[in-house]
């Protein structure tokens, strides 16, 4: 179907223009049966389940852009990962020269973001669309579509009860909303489409031939029962199978279960790899390489490693990375630089990055308290979704690893050719009804008991299950918060406390505003400290458990006892209550990070001692700041009077710095490593850079005329007075 046909179902001709100008001239099958179904007469819901790269997100293109241009409103885009947004926004972004006006949202849950009002296209996560709607934002009245990327996810223990919840409650309040859920290819994409009314377009098809095979003793058995035999380029068969595509100008994404294994293997292959790069990518690759490396202003040897095999033509990617690393290293392999790519499997639920070869090197992971377990057949055709570039490769390959031929044959069985699972609602767990209970009071959808489990009958849970099933968890979660008086009984109705409704505000886990209540209220009487507070935190599901090895017990204990009269929690007895000591100390191994952090240890150093690359320092400090905010926020509540020390140990925590640097820090473009290095100059406040001039303060390492010039500016400029008055004040504390 060619795009010019569009017009017929009501698609403007400027529209298929802008389609055009990008390159796109006909509609894929998947896109052509949404069209010939009637997707583009707004009047059902639709579910795509189809394979990756098949189109889906054209589909959702065409469906917003026909809704808006036809009868206005907003068009509401939820995507699982941050990552994911941030690419849409690009890709939805050609239509803004049609007047529509495009806007993403993902952070600062504790905003109704009111701006959203003036856009059209608004891109968020499940958990943003979550708080909007905790936030009662009045735009969400105006939404009219409603797209779910990626909804199989709703399978997901960790947000898929969230993006569950969010579509319920979506449904509720605009009863004429159209839902459009693009899924991979699963067992019961029917179940889905039924629980939203929608019509199901189910579909094999790709834009590129998948081949999928299991290696084994240098051959490829392939799905079609055909062998082919891999070049011995190397001594190592799964350097060989990565190196075959590269030879002949393509690319490879190899998985492995851990981060130590990505970067090894990159490593290992590094030393290979740089054979099959040109003079002009080396050139390319080296300046990729330094960029990757100056990230961070005091590179650790994960820096130095993804630098050191980028420059060779290959690379690793996982969550240890800091987020503009990891976008680096995406952009170098889209542009075919990198050639030979290693990554965690999340990556394969992530940003769009095809390969021609796909190599599975594992297809088990560790899990906590199962052990070793085996990776479902879902996320292993996920992975196997990114092999093959439309426009550049005619096939891709998909291939697992056996190491024996017994495990061949396992291979080929029980993922090659096995049907993918059906998905299972995981909004049971009395983790997660406690939280969407709070949220389904405080937001109004419901007000007694029967009123809450009607709504929940409205979810996919009890689509799929009776929903009696949910009541007794609904109940056990209604009595705890009830207890900790987050929701009170008046009458037949239920009806949030102010704490119940900053609770839910602050996006966080009733658990953990109640240890952050409590340990307020132990503050009150006693001296603290930053561990204090650190400890508070530390024990709030939100910031995890940090794994405890033999040699951290006798650490941790130390710790403890040296700071044992800072400490809200006591300690409990290891004999008396063994569970409860060990999960103090991982709590406290969590305080002793936080404390080298603020007291402005190496990234390296952080990495040798806890194991945490900065893309891991980097979300434990985003958590922390979301949690002594909102520590402070419920301070403000019970008008405890020691939220001046939890303010000021949350900016130490979100730039990393000991107490003295917080007036230099408020400055635009000066973080912890260059505070110190001004300190260290005898720049100690603000007053002191004000009596230095421009020439003076660029002598200073890593400031340089550009950012002297900024500085003198901020503190001398009239339009950043309300600024620095503000920051000023933050850093009297």
């Amino acid at each position: 179907m060619h795009v010019d046909e569009l017009v017929d179902s009501g698609i403007p001709t400027r529209v298929i223009e802008v389609l055009k100008d990008n390159g796109i001239t006909k509609l894929y099958p998947p896109q052509r049966d949404a069209v010939y179904e009637g997707l583009l007469d707004l009047k059902e819901s639709f579910v795509i389940a189809v394979p990756t790269a098949s189109g889906k997100t054209l589909i959702a293109e065409l469906l917003m852009v026909k809704s808006i241009l036809d009868r206005g409103g907003k068009c509401l885009y939820i995507v699982p990962l941050r990552a994911l947004a941030n690419e849409k926004l690009e890709e939805f972004r050609k239509y803004e020269k049609l007047g529509i006006r495009v806007a993403i949202s993902t952070g600062d849950y504790d905003s109704s973001d009111p701006w959203l009002t003036n856009y059209d296209i608004i891109i968020t996560t499940s958990e943003k669309a979550d708080s909007l709607l905790r936030h009662r934002s009045e735009w969400l009245g105006m939404v009219k579509v409603l797209v779910a990327d990626e909804i199989h996810l709703i399978n997901d223990a960790g947000r898929g009860p969230t993006l569950e919840v969010t579509i319920a409650k979506l449904r509720h309040l605009n009863p004429q909303l159209i839902v459009l859920g693009l899924s991979a290819t699963i067992k019961n994409a029917d179940e889905i489409a039924s629980w939203l009314n929608a019509k199901l377009i189910k579909s094999e098809w790709r834009p590129v031939t998948l081949r999928k095979g299991v290696y084994f003793n240098g051959e490829i058995l392939f799905d079609d029962s055909s062998i082919i035999e891999v070049e011995p380029l190397t001594n190592g068969e799964l350097f060989n199978l990565a190196l075959e595509p590269v030879k002949e100008s393509g690319q490879s994404l190899v998985f492995v279960n851990t981060r130590a294994s990505t970067e090894r293997f990159a490593l290992d292959i590094s030393r290979i790899s740089k054979k099959f790069i040109s003079n002009s990518e080396t050139k390319a690759l080296k300046d990729i390489a330094d960029e990757a490396l100056n990230v961070l202003a005091e590179p650790t040897r994960i820096c130095k490693r993804l630098s050191k095999c980028i420059e060779c033509g290959s690379a690793f990617h996982h969550a240890g990375l800091a987020a503009e690393q990891r976008r680096i290293v995406e952009e170098a392999f889209k542009n075919n630089l990198i050639k030979v790519l290693s990554a965690t499997p999340t990556l394969a639920a992530g940003v769009n990055l095809p390969a021609r070869r796909v190599i599975i090197r594992d297809y088990k992971r560790y899990e906590p308290s199962l052990g070793q377990s085996h990776i479902p057949v879902l996320e292993i055709h996920q992975m196997c979704g990114r092999a093959g570039r439309p426009k550049y490769d005619e096939y891709g390959e998909a291939i697992l690893v056996a190491k024996s031929f017994d495990e061949r044959s396992f291979l080929l069985d029980n993922y090659i050719l096995a049907e993918p699972e059906a998905i299972y609602s995981k909004l049971a767990m009395e983790s997660v009804l406690r939280v969407h209970t709070l949220a389904t009071i405080v937001t109004g959808f419901a007000n007694t008991k029967q009123g809450l489990i009607d709504f929940f009958s409205k979810t996919f849970f009890s689509f799929q299950q009776d929903p009696w099933v949910l009541e007794g968890a609904i109940m056990k979660s209604l009595e705890f918060l009830m207890r900790e008086s987050l929701l009170e009984e008046k009458g037949e109705y239920i009806t949030p406390t102010p704490f119940g409704s900053r609770t839910s505000e602050l996006y966080i886990d009733p658990v953990s505003a109640v240890i952050l209540r409590n340990a307020l209220f132990k503050a009150r009487d006693r001296d603290t400290n930053e561990i204090s507070y650190l400890q508070a935190i530390a024990g709030t599901p939100e910031l995890g458990k940090m794994y405890l090895r033999k040699k951290d017990y006798d650490a941790c204990l130390e710790f403890a006892y040296e700071h044992e009269n800072y400490l809200l929690f006591g300690i409990p007895s290891e004999i008396i209550d063994p569970w409860n000591f060990e999960e103090f100390l991982s709590n406290l191994k969590t305080v002793m990070f936080f404390k080298d952090w603020i007291e402005e240890v190496s990234e390296e150093f952080l990495l040798k001692k806890y194991n945490l690359g900065p893309g891991d320092i980097h979300n434990k400090v985003e958590l922390a700041d979301w949690l002594l905010y909102s520590m402070a926020e419920i301070g403000k509540l019970f008008k405890i009077p020691k939220i001046r020390e939890v303010l000021k140990l949350r900016v130490r925590v979100k730039h990393g710095i000991k107490e003295e640097l917080l007036p230099l820090i408020t400055l635009r473009g000066i973080g912890r490593a260059r505070a110190r290095r001004l300190f260290a100059r005898g720049y100690r406040t603000l007053g002191d850079i004000r009596k230095a001039d421009v020439k003076e303060l660029s002598r200073v390492e890593m400031i340089g005329e550009k950012l002297a010039k900024s500085i003198k500016s901020q503190l001398e400029g009239k339009e950043e007075k309300v600024g620095i008055e503000r920051q000023s004040r933050l850093a009297d504390f």
